[in-house]
């Protein structure tokens, strides 16, 4: 199959308490409670609208600050190496990270959000209203996670995936 070059830009910011990666919870549920903003641009504002009437989005952002890709990874949650598509690593051949956040309010073009475990700076690429009957799933599998999921909020980042 021929590559295609594919070019994204951000639609604006996220805020949050997290200066750099090292210390940063790795998912939502270990970042319970932490509140942060996500600044749109001003030219994507209109694209707000309707927005306010969901408890909770999903952000998809930029690793800015993630290393070079590796297609085996040790994750934050193991001491085992994973293909990097078993994990939610940000040293990833297209280092696009995901985040289900509670949505607080919108004031213009900044929104305020909890439960928030992204790096301050970190480019915004979209935003998707969570719709449970749409993304939540039974019956679910957690592959090598099983063993550890119930201790996420234990874990931070240590820095492994930096440039």
């Amino acid at each position: 199959m021929e590559t295609m070059e594919i070019v994204l830009r951000p639609i604006g910011i996220i805020r949050s308490p997290f200066k750099k990666p090292k210390g940063t919870p790795i998912q939502p549920p270990a970042a319970k409670g932490v509140r942060g903003t996500v600044e749109i641009f001003p030219e994507y504002g209109e694209g707000l609208r309707d927005l306010d009437g969901f408890s909770h989005i999903i952000l998809l952002y930029y690793f800015h600050l993630s290393g070079k890709p590796s297609l085996l990874v040790k994750p934050f949650m193991d001491d085992e190496k994973h293909g990097v598509f078993a994990t939610r690593a940000p040293s990833r051949p297209n280092p696009i990270g995901l985040s289900v956040v509670r949505l607080l309010s919108i004031e213009g073009n900044k929104l305020y959000v909890e439960d928030l475990d992204v790096v301050d700076g970190t480019p915004l690429l979209d935003i998707k209203p969570y719709v449970p009957e749409f993304d939540a799933r039974k019956d679910v599998r957690r592959g090598w996670l099983e063993k550890s999921i119930t201790r996420v909020r234990e874990f931070k980042d240590d820095g492994r995936f930096l440039r």
